[in-house]
């Protein structure tokens, strides 16, 4: 997605947005919807004045300490356990490349594009606040930079998250020196030096405490951590229409999802996730048709039953996490800091705990989410416990094999998430010989969070389509309104029941559905935006 507005949902009352497609950063806090704008949608970026009267003052509080005889962390000393070391001025300028140039050390596969922007706008941000002591000039590089649409190689590991995100921060540095490889606007990779000239943009020579203040912060794993929480969003909301399917499919009763017994656990996510449900399946007439008293099944399955305290209890740990997030927003994160009364100190805000525990909560939930999804998907295929589908919803059971395999793939996905949900931050391996005795691992359990949230729209992929196909064998009878028109868009792009076809374009189908929001949208239509 390149689009350069903003996602139709995004907040706009929450984003600092001066016209289409611009973002304007100042010295307060961008928000969640602003890194969504920029890292996915290539808003460009904008800086306020104040922004840069912030930046400048702080600046000459380190070029006043520049000139002190007596050393300064990070402007005149050594980095880390050189810390210790004294650097003479002719010698700084050198520093600050080398500095960068070792920190880029990065191996492995580039990771994603989207992921890299929010990091490089993070950066700008805290840059931004004038705590960081950084030349305005070196500021405007950094935006004009990514405003290019030029994107450094990141590879997948090399930051511990802790002293800040270190290794992909360096690659964004080592780009803005010149140095490097980066990808241009339309995705070819080429030096950085190359791509800086094509777009009219100068290599930056880095000044005194320049190098610190591009890479000592949690940028990478907060970015990521901020479109985790977007995407989630949307999936938990998809979560309850293919939960509202399944009831449907299932003969199942809407009863349980009555607000007053939600309010009996005044639980918010629950009632959220209750009242939608209570939407998609209103006026449905499947669900009408076995109210009457001869219906012999006492109580739903707990994968029916249970959906919206899972769902719910879900929803609470993503507005935990966007709370932490919106913190880290505000933050400024380095090391040393320029203090709002001048002071420069040392400090330990980079360490990345914050962020790490939340990044595991969340991939905790999504494993959890998606286990009950394929919970549903298995019950549906199985006729012992489908209330009359056939085996498999195959057309003609054992000539066909239906959708058996597809829930296969989804109990694949579902292990796998549970082996994303063990948790990074609770690991830690000592480093710069021991000076960085604990680190948080937040990168890593930002890494598999986005891994964990791909599997997530599969898995409900899974289940929609399956379900989708089970109401189509429910007919005569019809499914509710708001079920309905997400049944509708999915037969767009996937046939209905038939003779066993090749399955695998058919579930990505489903997926782009999925994961673009595409059918939350299309019962949204119809019913009015879902919570």
């Amino acid at each position: 997605m390149t689009s350069a507005t903003l996602p139709a949902d995004t907040d706009t009352e929450t984003a600092t947005v001066v016209a289409p497609g611009v973002v304007t950063i100042g010295t307060g806090p961008v928000t969640l919807a602003d890194v969504v704008s920029v890292a996915r949608f290539d808003a460009l970026v904008a800086v306020d004045d104040d922004a840069r009267a912030a930046v400048t003052a702080s600046r000459d509080t380190i070029d006043e300490l520049a000139a002190d005889s007596r050393p300064h962390y990070g402007i005149s000393t050594g980095f880390g356990a050189l810390a210790t070391t004294f650097i003479a001025a002719e010698q700084r300028t050198q520093l600050q490349r080398s500095l960068i140039r070792s920190h880029a050390a990065g191996s492995g596969p580039e990771i994603e594009r989207e992921s890299i922007r929010s990091l490089m706008l993070l950066r700008i941000s805290t840059l931004l606040t004038g705590r960081t002591g950084i030349r305005l000039s070196t500021v405007e590089a950094y935006v004009g930079l990514l405003n290019a649409g030029i994107t450094p190689v990141v590879r997948e590991y090399g930051s511990l998250g802790c002293s800040g995100d270190l290794a992909p921060l360096s690659h964004c540095a080592l780009a803005l020196m010149g140095e490097g490889e980066v990808r241009d606007a339309a995705g070819t990779l080429m030096p950085a030096a190359q791509a800086l000239a094509a777009a009219g943009l100068e290599p930056v020579l880095l000044a005194e405490k320049e190098g610190l203040a591009l890479v000592n912060g949690t940028d990478g794993m907060l970015g990521q951590l901020s479109l985790a929480i977007h995407d989630l969003r949307m999936l938990l909301t998809s979560a309850d229409i293919a939960a509202a399917m399944s009831v449907e499919a299932l003969l199942g009763t809407d009863a349980v999802f009555a607000a007053d017994l939600a309010a009996l656990r005044p639980q918010p996510g629950q009632a959220l996730s209750a009242s939608n449900l209570r939407r998609l399946l209103a006026d449905s007439p499947i669900v009408a048709s076995h109210r009457s008293p001869d219906h012999t099944v006492v109580q739903d399955a707990y994968s029916l039953r249970c959906a919206p305290q899972v769902h719910g209890a879900a929803r609470d740990t993503v507005d935990h996490a966007a709370a932490v997030a919106d913190s880290e927003l505000a933050s400024a994160v380095d090391n040393p800091v320029v203090t709002l009364d001048g002071r420069v100190e040392s400090n330990g805000n980079f360490h990345g705990a914050p962020v790490a525990y939340v990044l595991d909560f969340l991939a905790i939930v999504v494993a959890d989410v998606a286990s009950m999804s394929e919970r549903r998907t298995d019950r549906m295929l199985d006729p012992a416990r489908s209330h009359g589908l056939p085996a498999f919803l195959a057309h003609d059971a054992g000539v066909d094999s239906g959708l058996m395999i597809a829930q296969y793939t989804a109990a694949g996905i579902v292990s796998e998430l549970k082996r994303l949900a063990v948790p990074a931050s609770v690991d830690s391996i000592p480093s710069s010989a021991m000076q960085e005795d604990h680190v948080s691992m937040g990168w890593a359990g930002a890494r598999k969070l986005r891994a964990a949230i791909d599997g997530l729209g599969r898995v409900l992929a899974i289940e929609i389509m399956t379900a989708a196909r089970a109401l189509d064998l429910r007919a005569p009878l019809e499914p509710a309104p708001g079920t309905s028109a997400v049944l509708e868009r999915v037969r767009r792009v996937v046939d209905g029941p038939g003779p066993d076809r090749f399955l695998s374009p058919e579930i990505e189908a489903v997926v782009a559905l999925v994961e673009s929001g595409t059918l939350r949208d299309a019962a949204a239509l119809r019913l009015g935006d879902l919570d």
